[in-house]
């Protein structure tokens, strides 16, 4: 039983539901929270913002198991130029797609691969 001084409804709520998951939908939930808590701050709290934006992508591989959250880190890291708020909409609809909704990891990182070219390119056509 959750104590109800362990905060808001809501947060207890989300623990309950999270004690109610195995250990790999347990590393799920916390991997989007992560990438929600991420979004919210503005960027990657692993990032180093002191870093100069590169004007061009910096093409990194695509690891052979790679999750979802890793694949929107990587790609992070590729098109740094690229708002991630302006792509929040379409970013969290794929990860949600995959979280929710059981499509394969591969198939949503295809997608967001995609995207984030599809952006790169409207980018750099109007800095032209």
């Amino acid at each position: 039983m959750i104590p109800p001084d362990l905060g808001s409804p809501a947060e207890r709520r989300l623990l309950r539901a999270f004690r109610a998951l195995d250990g790999g939908d347990r590393d799920t939930l916390l991997a989007f929270a992560e990438f929600l808590h991420g979004r919210a701050a503005g960027g990657d709290a692993d990032a180093d913002t002191s870093a100069v934006q590169a004007p061009e992508p910096v093409p990194e591989p695509r690891p052979q198991q790679e999750t979802v959250i890793a694949a929107i880190k990587r790609l992070r890291r590729v098109y740094p130029m690229l708002d991630g708020g302006k792509m929040l909409h379409e970013t969290s609809a794929l990860m949600a797609a995959h979280v929710l909704h059981g499509r394969a990891a591969a198939e949503v990182i295809d997608e967001l691969e995609a995207l984030f070219e599809a952006r790169w390119i409207e980018h750099r056509d109007a800095a032209d």
